[in-house]
């Protein structure tokens, strides 16, 4: 007969775990995120169920399995490597009317545990006849078709509402957060950026209003008041709104300014994180920001304007004289300006720096210079925006990174 599928309120409620191991440790989170107070019962427990302990996060009792261990309890785990063992609780469980998972024998069990997982309010729960792959490959098909859309999670009595501002990431469409695609799914109206990634507007339903807020260099834009006009009209409307930014919303992305407007305006705001170019874009070329032995800070500058601009508000004298690394944000065009002010207060000349373009889309490309050259060598590649500037001794950790590499390449292509 198939199985009756039941979603099960344990928050405040005892779940009994009888075993320590591998499984029991499979077991145990699923049970302390939906609230239950767990018992673990078991001479011997992994490290991780054994942290969770000293935690408080569960009761753990040092010892086998005895009868009495099911009172009290709404659901037993049977999870130890003795089959003896484990019908012993089962048959104790049933005899109280406690439903019952043994790990050890499914068609014994009086329950069992599905292939599960959650996308925001939703959960997936999946019993494929007791083939726990094949559960567990139609989970994740599930779980990947909410998370981006491809399965319609719009149609909510539990639909947001107001206005999402989501950090799209440094570009790359697989470096949204979850969350971010989560939103983006269920909405209404697009608000995007020319930074935002735009493959995922092609994944969108053809109802979803798409407005284009491209604020282009050296080109055409759409005004910030404008943009903040449109969130809280389509959203007084009825419309939840998703505004697509590249990155984070908060880092150079006047976010908190719309934020700011649409809670004046009595328009409730959800902002999501997205991953700040200024540290994806020089990781995804082998740059770490910060390397031990090398330097412990680094400082991300916005450098719209240039050094010796009367409303920069940057200390570039101290920026000379510091170690850490430099990460410039629109520096493109002022960066002669830039390195110049830099070697003026102290920067080496030879100081090396890194040029990504594009960081993290199919046309990505790298210039490595000095301080004393990165400007000529820009001008030469025909660098354009959006690019990152790296400044800092970091940047030979890449040359390192990429010699390694193709180290290894040689080695896979030698024969023998």
């Amino acid at each position: 007969m198939p199985p009756y599928l039941l979603g099960l309120r344990l928050d405040g409620r005892r779940a009994a775990v009888i075993g320590g191991g591998r499984v029991a440790q499979r077991r145990v989170p699923a049970l302390l995120a939906a609230g239950a107070d767990v018992l673990l019962v078991s001479p011997e427990v992994t490290p991780v169920l054994e942290d969770l302990a000293t935690r408080g996060e569960l009761t753990w009792e040092r010892r086998l399995y005895r009868p009495g261990d099911c009172d009290g309890t709404w659901l037993v785990q049977a999870c130890t490597d003795d089959g003896k063992v484990n019908a012993a609780v089962a048959a104790e469980a049933e005899d109280q009317r406690i439903w019952c998972v043994r790990a050890d024998d499914a068609q014994a069990s009086a329950a069992w545990t599905p292939a599960s997982g959650r996308v925001g309010e939703t959960t997936i729960a999946v019993l494929a006849g007791g083939d726990p792959r094949r559960a567990a490959g139609v989970r994740d098909a599930a779980l990947d078709g909410l998370r981006d859309g491809t399965l319609n999670a719009r149609h909510s009595r539990h639909k947001p509402v107001g206005v999402a501002l989501v950090g799209g990431g440094p570009g790359d469409p697989g470096l949204i957060t979850v969350r971010g695609r989560q939103l983006l799914a269920q909405a209404d109206v697009v608000i995007t950026d020319r930074l935002a990634p735009r493959e995922l507007l092609d994944e969108l339903p053809g109802d979803v209003e798409v407005i284009d807020a491209a604020k282009i260099p050296y080109g055409r834009s759409v005004t910030q008041e404008h943009i903040n006009a449109a969130l809280v009209e389509h959203a007084r409307a009825g419309r939840f709104v998703v505004r697509l930014k590249g990155g984070d919303p908060f880092v150079f992305g006047r976010g908190a300014e719309e934020v700011l407007h649409c809670l004046r305006e009595g328009v409730p705001v959800t902002v999501v994180p997205g991953i700040t170019s200024a540290i994806a874009v020089p990781s995804a070329v082998g740059i770490p920001v910060t390397h031990r032995a090398v330097t412990q800070e680094f400082h991300v500058v916005s450098a719209h304007v240039t050094p010796d601009h009367p409303g920069s508000t940057v200390d570039w004298e101290a920026l000379g004289r510091a170690h850490g690394t430099l990460v410039l944000l629109m520096a493109v065009e002022r960066m002669g300006v830039i390195a110049d002010t830099l070697m003026r207060y102290g920067r080496s000349s030879d100081t090396p720096v890194a040029v990504i373009q594009d960081g993290t889309l199919q046309s990505q490309r790298t210039i490595m210079a000095t301080l004393a050259t990165v400007a000529d060598e820009m001008t030469a590649s025909g660098v354009r925006p959006p690019a990152i500037v790296v400044v800092g001794e970091v940047v030979q950790v890449a040359r390192e990174i990429d010699i390694l590499r193709a180290d290894m390449g040689r080695l896979r292509d030698t024969p023998g």
